[in-house]
Protein backbone atom coordinates (compact mmCIF):
# COMPACT_ATOMS: atom_id res chain seq x y z
CA UNK A 1 0.00 0.00 0.00
CA UNK A 2 1.30 3.40 -0.93
CA UNK A 3 0.90 5.75 2.01
CA UNK A 4 2.59 9.12 2.05
CA UNK A 5 5.60 9.62 4.30
CA UNK A 6 4.49 10.23 7.88
CA UNK A 7 1.06 8.68 7.32
CA UNK A 8 -0.35 5.17 7.62
CA UNK A 9 -3.19 3.86 5.46
CA UNK A 10 -6.12 2.51 7.50
CA UNK A 11 -8.57 2.08 4.63
CA UNK A 12 -9.01 2.25 0.89
CA UNK A 13 -12.04 3.65 -0.90
CA UNK A 14 -13.71 0.92 -2.95
CA UNK A 15 -16.45 3.05 -4.54
CA UNK A 16 -19.20 5.59 -3.97
CA UNK A 17 -22.22 4.34 -2.06
CA UNK A 18 -25.76 5.67 -2.28
CA UNK A 19 -26.90 9.15 -3.23
CA UNK A 20 -25.57 11.28 -0.34
CA UNK A 21 -21.82 11.08 -0.97
CA UNK A 22 -21.06 8.05 1.16
CA UNK A 23 -18.12 5.79 0.32
CA UNK A 24 -17.54 2.08 0.73
CA UNK A 25 -14.20 1.55 2.46
CA UNK A 26 -12.08 -1.58 2.71
CA UNK A 27 -10.49 -1.60 6.16
CA UNK A 28 -6.71 -1.99 6.26
CA UNK A 29 -6.54 -1.89 10.06
CA UNK A 30 -7.25 -4.21 12.95
CA UNK A 31 -8.70 -1.23 14.84
CA UNK A 32 -12.23 -0.46 13.58
CA UNK A 33 -12.41 2.55 15.93
CA UNK A 34 -10.42 4.38 13.22
CA UNK A 35 -13.75 4.75 11.39
CA UNK A 36 -15.74 6.15 14.32
CA UNK A 37 -17.90 9.26 13.94
CA UNK A 38 -15.99 12.53 14.51
CA UNK A 39 -12.60 10.93 13.83
CA UNK A 40 -10.37 12.63 11.27
CA UNK A 41 -8.92 10.75 8.32
CA UNK A 42 -6.67 12.16 5.63
CA UNK A 43 -6.88 11.75 1.87
CA UNK A 44 -3.75 12.96 0.10
CA UNK A 45 -2.96 15.18 3.08
CA UNK A 46 -6.43 16.74 3.27
CA UNK A 47 -8.29 16.16 6.57
CA UNK A 48 -11.86 14.85 6.49
CA UNK A 49 -14.10 14.38 9.52
CA UNK A 50 -16.27 11.27 9.60
CA UNK A 51 -19.94 12.30 9.89
CA UNK A 52 -21.44 8.80 9.73
CA UNK A 53 -20.01 5.31 9.77
CA UNK A 54 -21.38 1.80 9.81
CA UNK A 55 -19.99 -1.65 9.16
CA UNK A 56 -21.21 -3.36 6.00
CA UNK A 57 -20.16 -6.99 5.43
CA UNK A 58 -16.34 -6.86 5.49
CA UNK A 59 -16.17 -3.10 4.78
CA UNK A 60 -17.43 0.21 6.19
CA UNK A 61 -19.88 2.71 4.71
CA UNK A 62 -18.62 6.16 5.63
CA UNK A 63 -19.92 9.68 5.10
CA UNK A 64 -17.16 12.27 5.15
CA UNK A 65 -17.86 15.94 5.83
CA UNK A 66 -17.91 18.04 2.65
CA UNK A 67 -18.46 15.02 0.37
CA UNK A 68 -22.16 15.34 -0.40
CA UNK A 69 -22.84 13.74 -3.78
CA UNK A 70 -22.06 10.45 -5.52
CA UNK A 71 -19.89 11.94 -8.26
CA UNK A 72 -17.55 13.60 -5.75
CA UNK A 73 -17.49 10.41 -3.70
CA UNK A 74 -16.70 8.34 -6.79
CA UNK A 75 -13.62 10.48 -7.51
CA UNK A 76 -12.19 9.09 -4.26
CA UNK A 77 -12.25 5.53 -5.63
CA UNK A 78 -8.91 3.83 -4.99
CA UNK A 79 -7.57 6.49 -2.65
CA UNK A 80 -6.24 5.67 0.79
CA UNK A 81 -7.70 6.92 4.05
CA UNK A 82 -4.73 7.71 6.27
CA UNK A 83 -3.82 8.77 9.77
CA UNK A 84 -0.64 10.49 10.93
CA UNK A 85 1.95 7.90 11.93
CA UNK A 86 2.12 9.29 15.48
CA UNK A 87 -1.53 8.28 15.97
CA UNK A 88 -0.98 4.54 15.51
CA UNK A 89 -1.95 2.34 18.43
CA UNK A 90 1.00 1.13 20.46
CA UNK A 91 1.58 -2.59 20.12
CA UNK A 92 2.98 -4.92 22.78
CA UNK A 93 6.75 -5.39 22.86
CA UNK A 94 7.93 -7.63 20.04
CA UNK A 95 4.88 -6.91 17.84
CA UNK A 96 5.11 -4.76 14.73
CA UNK A 97 2.91 -3.30 12.04
CA UNK A 98 3.44 -4.58 8.52
CA UNK A 99 4.30 -1.10 7.26
CA UNK A 100 7.18 -1.08 9.77
CA UNK A 101 8.51 -4.40 8.47
CA UNK A 102 8.27 -3.91 4.71
CA UNK A 103 11.50 -2.44 3.43
CA UNK A 104 13.70 -3.67 6.31
CA UNK A 105 17.16 -4.84 5.31
CA UNK A 106 17.61 -8.51 6.22
CA UNK A 107 21.00 -9.91 7.26
CA UNK A 108 22.00 -13.28 8.64
CA UNK A 109 23.68 -13.84 12.02
CA UNK A 110 27.09 -13.47 10.29
CA UNK A 111 26.01 -9.98 9.15
CA UNK A 112 25.84 -11.16 5.53
CA UNK A 113 23.16 -9.37 3.45
CA UNK A 114 20.13 -11.45 2.49
CA UNK A 115 17.87 -8.77 0.93
CA UNK A 116 14.89 -6.61 1.84
CA UNK A 117 11.40 -7.49 2.98
CA UNK A 118 9.12 -6.73 0.03
CA UNK A 119 5.87 -8.26 1.25
CA UNK A 120 4.31 -10.32 4.03
CA UNK A 121 2.10 -13.38 3.68
CA UNK A 122 -0.30 -14.14 6.52
CA UNK A 123 -0.61 -17.83 7.28
CA UNK A 124 -2.52 -19.80 9.88
CA UNK A 125 0.38 -20.14 12.31
CA UNK A 126 2.77 -17.27 11.60
CA UNK A 127 3.41 -14.62 8.99
CA UNK A 128 6.01 -15.23 6.29
CA UNK A 129 8.33 -12.45 5.11
CA UNK A 130 9.07 -12.33 1.40
CA UNK A 131 12.68 -11.22 1.08
CA UNK A 132 14.29 -10.26 -2.24
CA UNK A 133 18.02 -10.03 -2.64
CA UNK A 134 21.02 -11.37 -4.50
CA UNK A 135 19.86 -14.95 -3.78
CA UNK A 136 16.50 -14.26 -5.39
CA UNK A 137 13.27 -14.47 -3.44
CA UNK A 138 13.40 -16.18 -0.05
CA UNK A 139 10.49 -16.93 2.27
CA UNK A 140 11.35 -16.30 5.91
CA UNK A 141 8.95 -17.55 8.61
CA UNK A 142 8.26 -14.95 11.29
CA UNK A 143 9.24 -17.21 14.18
CA UNK A 144 11.57 -16.75 17.14
CA UNK A 145 13.73 -19.61 15.85
CA UNK A 146 14.46 -17.72 12.62
CA UNK A 147 14.05 -14.01 13.41
CA UNK A 148 16.68 -13.10 15.98
CA UNK A 149 16.50 -9.30 16.03
CA UNK A 150 14.27 -6.58 14.64
CA UNK A 151 15.87 -3.15 14.80
CA UNK A 152 13.38 -0.62 13.44
CA UNK A 153 15.59 2.32 14.34
CA UNK A 154 18.31 1.07 11.99
CA UNK A 155 15.90 -0.53 9.50
CA UNK A 156 17.31 -4.01 9.96
CA UNK A 157 16.28 -7.59 10.73
CA UNK A 158 18.73 -10.32 11.69
CA UNK A 159 17.80 -13.90 10.91
CA UNK A 160 19.25 -17.35 11.60
CA UNK A 161 19.20 -19.59 8.54
CA UNK A 162 17.79 -22.95 9.55
CA UNK A 163 17.97 -26.08 7.41
CA UNK A 164 15.72 -25.65 4.40
CA UNK A 165 15.76 -21.84 4.32
CA UNK A 166 18.92 -21.33 2.29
Amino acid sequence: MASRKGYVAVGQVVRAWGTKGEIKVESLTDFPDRFAVRKTLYIEGIPFIIEQSRPHKDCFIIKLATINDPSTADRLRGTYLEIPEEQIHKLPAGKYYWFQMIGLEVVDTNDEPVGRIVDILPTGSNDVYIVRGHRGEILIPATDEVVKLIDLENGRMTIHFMDGLE
